[in-house]
């Protein structure tokens, strides 16, 4: 079915969808596929990383990847940039870096003519459509924190005066594993700026040799540009316009409720009584609103990207672990039971009760363009 054909039966935000928003729709879901051809061309596998990283990029939110080294993170985000046509600007997290190395400073600057000095910012490389935050735990929490402002507010204090970021703005860092050495955790409050936190796993057999083969071929050229960044706001736009129905918004609000605990130890904290009484032997904290919001508007992306003008339970379920698994603080009984946030988070995928309306709705949306 067309997206010509379908005018009539979908709607965007509650109005009628018109041909362009359909017709964006399509567009976005052809350069999916297209920004998909591009990195594999360089980097072998990944998909479900690829997916979740286009999905948080329009969804308009920030992401974090984390892996050991060696699985290509740096240069999966370098060929995505290069497939958007954003401006880039990559920067390597170490023990000495100081938060002015990635906001900027201001600096006198002399007039020679007439000898009078005045203060000028000097911007730094955090002024970019894409920044790449490489190793992002490799630094102190002081200047982990230098991103903070511009992550939430698009913009960095400096000097007494605010200046504005590029738009659109995004941050894609990368971290090892918190248990290897010389890795400062982030700070809780910096962990929920980001929309998801997507694992990147080892290759699989036939990926990782199709690693080694390529070695005895030609070098790669430049992936093409797909979208510029004035397109990729418009498609933002497009993304935040899909409908999601009520019946799904209080599927993902119950969800994100389950996951704060409700017993005598946690109820001070806001725990909930609707949570199962096993989650507090795995959690002490859950995941505040910003989690559920965050879960509505990758869904909305994500759909999106498939080429479908409404959101379905199975956009939710999809993105409820990289939107939720860094929004829950675990307890020690977890780890020595060897819970993860995802185990957890499956089981509450499981147990959070769907009405059946809600699954009969979410069952026939159909699509503008079938992924």
């Amino acid at each position: 079915m067309t997206a010509t054909e379908t005018t009539e039966a979908h709607t965007l935000n509650g109005q009628s969808a018109t041909g362009d928003d359909l017709a964006s729709l399509e567009r976005l879901h052809s350069a999916r596929d297209r920004i998909r051809e591009q990195i594999a061309t360089t980097v072998f596998g990944q998909d479900e990383v690829v997916e979740q990283l286009l999905t948080a990029i329009f969804a308009g939110g920030h992401c974090i990847l984390e892996g050991v080294p060696g699985l290509a993170k740096t240069l999966l985000v370098s060929t995505l940039a290069k497939s958007l046509s954003l401006d880039f600007s990559r920067v390597q997290f170490t023990p000495d870096l100081m938060p002015a190395d990635i906001t900027g400073t201001d600096v006198i600057h002399e007039d020679r003519e007439s000898g009078r000095r005045e203060f000028r910012f000097i911007a730094g490389p955090i002024f970019a459509n894409l920044l790449l935050a490489d190793e992002i735990n490799r630094t102190p929490p002081k200047t982990q924190a230098a991103l903070l402002q511009g992550m939430q507010e698009g913009a960095v204090s400096a000097g007494g005066a605010e200046h504005q970021l590029p738009s659109p703005f995004f941050v894609l860092a990368t971290q090892n594993p918190i248990e290897q050495e010389g890795t400062y955790p982030l700070p809780e409050a910096q962990l929920d700026r980001f929309l998801m936190k997507v694992n990147v796993a080892y290759p699989s057999r036939d990926e990782e040799r199709a690693i080694y083969r390529s070695l005895n071929a030609a070098a790669p050229s430049d992936p093409e540009p797909v979208l510029s960044g004035e397109e990729v706001l418009a498609l933002q736009e497009v993304c935040r316009r899909v409908p999601c129905n009520d019946l799904v918004v209080d599927y993902v609000m119950e969800l994100v409720r389950r996951t704060r605990p409700a017993s005598a130890t946690t109820s001070a904290r806001g725990g909930d009584e609707s949570a199962p009484e096993w989650l507090s032997r795995y959690v002490s904290w859950g995941s505040g609103p910003r989690g559920g919001q965050s879960i509505i508007k990758a869904a909305k992306a994500r759909a999106a990207l498939a080429g479908r003008p409404q959101v379905e339970l199975q956009d939710v379920k999809a993105v409820a672990k990289p939107v939720l698994r860094h929004r829950m603080m675990l307890t020690y009984t977890a780890e020595a039971e060897q819970q993860t946030a995802d185990t957890i988070i499956d089981r509450l995928l499981e147990e959070t009760p769907v009405h059946d309306s809600a699954a009969a709705g979410s069952s026939s949306l159909a699509g503008a363009v079938k992924s």
